[in-house]
């Protein structure tokens, strides 16, 4: 569906944006993808290596409408991948992450209506259900904006989904590089936060697949989750460094023992590879969230559903999440 399309990304020299450009270009031939973030060193160090006749390389903020509504003329479909994710960052600096995560993302809505994007895919985190911290509350809301926008677009085409899920085998900032610096380093422990935390593990690849197939997929409105399996911290780290004792040093102020990603007041249709979080209020563009765009059948579970790292069915074993590691 991405052959002779023009794609945007915001935030795009991130983890994200470099695997999502580089499988468009594997599996594709689009017309252009156009990347668009503030930082023109990366763009700058992305443009060696992504240097397609198709890429072009926008300066621009999401806090910046009109540059938005300049860059995404005649695009077919934005992923929206710009955010400030840092937590503590985020609790020090409260009006920048709204600006950024809120503003922004209805700046991308407003843009995207008025040129008539056909698809639009935002991505979100697990943070975002029942959020601690300021950085999942900006991107509840963000949800929020994205899913209602449906109802905002009138007569026009543009349609509106969002794709939630875990931590990312080995992006930038993540536990995984983090660790493999301090083992390189010479580290003689590696810091635990609690010995019975959990998190949910997905590889960057399948991450951006899933948010191939959601375009394919997706009518509008709904909420993408993977199911992706979950580990023990203390496990990852025993993967890593099994050699190397552990250190606890306490949960941290707006970190969560387990993830979550669907809290038991949402509303699920449950799918043979993902869950769909639908809409709360209503579209005149569909109303049955339990078939989706390509025809397949899902399994409406209605509220009382929690889906969270701990009692999660799937559990990465240590050579599996190597492997994982491995292939990141």
């Amino acid at each position: 569906m991405f052959n002779n399309k023009k794609i945007l990304i915001t935030g795009g020299t991130g983890s994200f944006g470099k695997k999502y450009t580089e499988m468009i270009l594997l599996k594709y031939k689009p017309k252009k993808i156009i990347i668009y973030s503030r930082d023109e060193l990366k763009q700058y160090e992305m443009g060696q290596t992504f240097n397609d006749p198709c890429m072009r390389y926008f300066i621009g903020d999401v806090r910046d409408g009109k540059r938005l509504d300049e860059a995404m003329q005649d695009v077919d479909y934005v992923i929206h991948a710009a955010a400030l994710k840092h937590v503590p960052v985020a609790e020090y600096n409260p009006m920048e992450c709204i600006k950024t995560n809120i503003d922004g993302a209805q700046n991308v809505i407003s843009a995207a209506i008025k040129n008539e994007v056909e698809k639009v895919i935002a991505l979100s985190t697990d943070k975002a259900s029942s959020p601690i911290n300021l950085y999942g509350a900006t991107k509840l809301a963000s949800d929020k904006l994205f899913v209602a926008a449906n109802n905002m677009v009138g007569t026009k085409k543009t349609r509106f989904s969002v794709v939630r899920y875990g931590n990312v085998v080995g992006s930038r900032g993540s536990v995984v590089p983090f660790f493999q610096k301090l083992i390189s380093d010479g580290a003689k422990e590696l810091p635990i936060t609690d010995t019975a935390m959990t998190r949910f593990l997905i590889t960057l690849e399948d991450g951006v697949n899933f948010v191939l197939n959601d375009f394919e997929r997706m009518h509008g409105g709904e909420i993408f989750i993977p199911k992706i399996p979950s580990m023990k911290m203390t496990d990852l780290a025993k993967s890593l460094a099994p050699n190397l004792s552990h250190k606890i040093i306490g949960i941290r102020p707006g970190e969560k023992m387990h993830e979550v990603m669907i809290t038991a007041d949402d509303r699920v249709v449950e799918f043979d590879s993902y869950y769909v979080i639908t809409p709360t209020i209503q579209f005149n563009h569909i109303s049955d969230f339990t078939k989706n765009a390509l025809g397949q059948q899902g399994k409406d579970i209605g509220i009382g559903f929690e889906y969270n790292s701990l009692n999660n069915t799937q559990w990465l074993t240590n050579e599996q999440f190597l492997k994982m590691v491995e292939n990141s």
